[in-house]
């Protein structure tokens, strides 16, 4: 692990900086006030070191500290931008991580020596991971054992560990699942239907009197006999008979026309009944939305989940048992 290069701007007496290292031991010198002790900062800024917009350099609104490294061959770049808010982003090849994140890739880069104490030798991790390598230890079993530990503790916190809130949260669960059953949706799609319904039964007699206007500006009086004059006025004329022949088509597709009209428009009878039928079902499932779910298909979701839950609460004592 090696830092390549390292870049500061505007912190502590730091206008700009940046520090390019070579193969072998580096060396800074200088009087003292010429910002050595900054470059030290900026490392450990770096590694997940503690942030203070006391660091930032007068007149600046923000300091930022970036580094270079090469890690098993790899090279990664380390990023920490501090404001005069008191707040730090840290980035790790470009994208935003956390603090933490640098602190855990520091200890594998960066190993500060100060007058007091070795930084590595105080991390319980680091003093651990030593004792393995030492110990020749294989740990893969113990991470793969803590995982499943870790696994079962959340399903049993999951499951809940109190017994009068699972009996609560049981009633809860189960009078849920009796307001969705009884309901009875199945359909994700029945509220749609229904608000179609609504207009069309809503509306029947507005939908009857367009009907009855377009028959009548269809039929005698109207298009028919308007239609019925001009292949009059060209039958028997040599040189429109190809037009009459079209108008003659016209004619019988007026025909069907009208007689599909009054099809539909013997279908349109009020129904109060229906009406308020489907208006009540569609305020049942308004209010199951308003309670379970934007749509019908989070409603039927969620009724699935409860179902699951319900098992699981059902099932505590064997579940734990079993774990």
């Amino acid at each position: 692990m090696v830092l390549i290069e390292l870049w500061v701007r505007d912190l502590g007496v730091i206008d700009e900086a940046r520090v390019v290292l070579g193969p072998g031991m580096t060396a800074l010198t200088g009087e003292t006030g010429a910002g050595k002790t900054m470059i030290v900062e900026a490392i450990e800024l770096l590694v997940g070191g503690r942030a203070d917009a006391g660091m930032i350099r007068a007149g600046a609104d923000e300091a930022v500290v970036e580094g270079r490294f090469e890690l098993d061959g790899t090279e990664v770049v380390l990023r920490r931008v501090l404001t005069r808010a008191g707040r730090s982003r840290a980035y790790h090849d470009g994208a935003m991580c956390t603090v933490a994140t640098l602190a855990d890739l520091g200890r594998r880069l960066v190993d500060l020596h100060g007058q007091h104490a070795h930084q590595s030798l105080l991390d319980r991790t680091a003093q651990r991971r030593s004792l393995d390598r030492f110990g020749a230890v294989d740990v893969a079993p113990l991470i793969e054992a803590r995982e499943a530990r870790r696994a079962v503790d959340d399903e049993l916190a999951a499951l809940g560990g109190d017994a009068r809130a699972r009996a609560r949260e049981l009633d809860l669960v189960r009078f849920q699942l009796r307001e969705l059953d009884d309901a009875g949706v199945d359909d994700p799609a029945e509220d749609e239907r229904l608000e179609a319904t609504e207009r069309l039964l809503g509306d029947v007699a507005a939908h009857r009197e367009a009907a009855g206007a377009a028959l009548a500006a269809l039929g005698d009086g109207g298009a028919a006999d308007r239609l019925g004059e001009a292949r009059g006025a060209l039958d028997g004329r040599s040189p429109f008979e190809a037009l009459v022949a079209r108008l003659v088509a016209v004619e019988a597709e007026l025909t069907d026309l009208r007689d599909e009209l009054r099809a539909v428009e013997a279908t349109l009878d009020e129904d109060p009944e229906t009406l308020a039928a489907v208006r009540e079902r569609r305020r049942v499932l308004r209010e199951l939305m308003k309670r379970y779910g934007a749509d019908l298909v989070e409603v039927i979701a969620v009724r699935e989940e409860l179902r699951q839950r319900a098992a699981a609460l059902e099932e505590h004592d064997e579940r734990v048992a079993a774990l």
